[in-house]
């Protein structure tokens, strides 16, 4: 079945007039994209001793210079984290005497890199760029418009992988070359420590008190970084978003919620994910005590774990939360393991936004997710025909005895709607998303804005449907880049010139309009007002809602 071009919200039989659907005019955004278009077959990529050379507070840094923008990939913002800075605060990297090249990737975090590739569709779909694993990993990687003194406004992207996985170019559509001339900004991404080696919390074994949120403290590093040394990029330090996927948008929000990131960035937004507030501390410590016991240590013996293999290390931490799987559901998680933990010293105890007065509530926030986050026939047409009654078998062991009152719910919100979209609808709900919305919202001050994506690229015999990432490339206007996720041309590419140009508007104002879409009003609890965005966007009060009621 081939995607609707319609608004896909009335393709699933939802009434436009019920939903206060703003009429979709389109504002006047950037002017197109200039890329530089050699006549003939003229160069277009320069690198060389003297060109793309930039000062920053540890040494020069050359990079090279493709089809008009500066790239510089690698640079370091902090130091080696192995051995005795592991499970430790970043440090400052070493600083060099001579020109350092910047024109590889920086090593990507250590993970378990096995069977990365395994699956041949994740693989294709996702076109996975992986590069040396490494626990000298804070690197950062650049692309702007000149070296010059514009102070041009500047994005910070942050990985998914939900704190485990992931690299700063994990995926083609991530590169920041087209949005940096698309909005005459400078795009930035960064790697930091993930999973057990920047997120394992071990104040009660002896370590650092701030050992449960190295990955997030590397975060904020990199930020700093970017506030002493963007300048020589053609940056404004006073002028920083924050953007994040997946478990990249949890980053955003963990960021939101640190006292050392204040003032280093004004704007953030969160795609597909979020949080509300950090790892439970009780649980974060008793794991970092059977890391411990694990690796066959006592408490205060730090200095030995530095020393074990970080394969190894992964490893035994990874049995630890097995084998702390009873006392995770005691203390009511749903999902044991390692990610920002609630400390009250680096990342604030207790919910997030939850003070008018935090720095947060100053910082706007834009917020997306996708219909079809969670798809489940991408790869199995049989599922196409599957009926209502099999998708509350489905979702029974996600939703207990509600399944039945859920799926009838979505299926009257949605009453033309097919049952495998219905499937993909209930579990890809929108309702953290919402709740991050409403808790952000409550601070009033700065504006929230909700956004719901619902573009189906004609791929997988137009199976894929809206799915979890594939928004991202639209932002960054990487549609012709990103292939696999849009099929490229001019269809994706118009809704990608819309939004692109509302987040670039986003970034330079706090406020998205005018850069394309149709009026977006900030949104409100009481009226919900969420930008659909599909090849004809529009505005509307909150068209879930009463689906969405039923997961309470």
């Amino acid at each position: 079945m081939k995607p609707s071009r319609r608004n896909f919200l009335q393709s699933l039989g939802v009434g436009v007039a019920g939903l206060g659907v703003s009429t979709p005019t389109v504002a006047s955004g950037p002017n197109r994209p200039k890329a530089v278009k050699p006549s003939g077959d003229e160069q277009i990529l320069f690198v060389g001793d003297n060109i793309a050379v930039a000062n920053t507070e540890h040494g020069k840094v050359r990079g090279f210079i493709l089809r008009g923008i500066h790239q510089f990939l690698g640079i370091p913002y902090g130091a080696d984290t192995s051995g005795k800075n592991r499970f430790m605060p970043p440090q400052k990297p070493t600083a060099w005497t001579d020109i350092r090249p910047a024109l590889w990737w920086g090593n990507s975090a250590p993970q378990i890199m096995e069977k990365r590739y395994a699956n041949p569709y994740a693989s294709f779909v996702d076109h996975w760029n992986y590069d040396d694993v490494s626990e000298d990993c804070l690197k950062l990687n650049v692309w702007t418009p000149a070296l010059d003194n514009q102070k041009r406004p500047v994005v910070v992207w942050l990985h998914g992988g939900g704190f485990v996985n992931g690299n700063a170019i994990e995926q083609d559509g991530y590169h920041g070359e087209n949005l940096a001339r698309f909005g005459n900004v400078v795009f930035c991404s960064i790697n930091h420590r993930l999973g057990a080696l920047g997120y394992t919390e071990l104040s009660a074994a002896g370590g650092s008190a701030e050992s449960g949120n190295v990955g997030n403290l590397d975060m904020v590093a990199a930020l700093e970084w970017v506030k002493h040394n963007i300048a020589n990029f053609g940056g404004d330090p006073n002028k920083v978003t924050i953007i994040g996927q997946s478990g990249g948008g949890a980053k955003v929000t963990t960021l939101m919620n640190m006292p050392s990131a204040k003032g280093l960035f004004h704007r953030a937004v969160a795609l597909s994910g979020s949080s509300l507030t950090g790892t439970n501390k009780e649980y974060a410590e008793k794991l970092g005590l059977k890391v411990m016991e694990e690796a066959g240590l006592k408490p205060g013996e730090l200095a030995k774990l530095q020393q074990i293999p970080w394969r190894e290390y992964i490893d035994i931490a990874n049995r630890a939360v097995e084998k702390m799987a009873d006392e995770a559901k005691r203390l009511g998680i749903q999902r044991g393991g390692y990610a920002p933990v609630a400390d009250g010293v680096s990342l604030d105890a207790g919910a997030f936004f939850k003070d008018p007065n935090h720095f947060s509530a100053d910082i706007p926030l834009l917020i997306c997710s996708t219909f079809h986050e969670q798809n489940p026939d991408r790869t199995d047409a049989s599922l196409e025909s599957i009926s209502l009654a099999e998708v509350k078998e489905k979702v029974r062991p996600r939703f207990g005895d509600k399944a039945g009152e859920i799926v009838d719910a979505y299926a009257k919100n949605f009453p033309k709607a097919r049952p495998i979209e219905i499937w993909a609808l209930v579990v890809s709900n929108r309702k953290n998303a919402v709740a991050t919305a409403d808790a952000k919202a409550s601070q009033q001050k700065a504006p929230v804005y909700l956004a719901w994506f619902g573009w189906q690229p004609p791929l997988f015999d137009g199976r894929m449907r809206a799915f979890h990432c594939d928004d991202i490339c639209f932002w960054f206007y990487n549609t012709d880049l990103m292939l696999t996720h849009t099929g490229g041309g001019k269809r994706p590419r118009a809704l990608s010139e819309k939004m692109a140009g509302s987040f670039i508007n986003f970034v330079k104002t706090g406020n998205p309009n005018g850069g394309g879409l149709p009026n977006w009003k900030p949104y409100t609890s009481q009226n919900g007002e969420t930008m659909i965005l599909d090849d004809s966007p529009s505005l509307a009060n909150d068209p879930d809602r009463d689906a969405r009621k039923t997961l309470a």
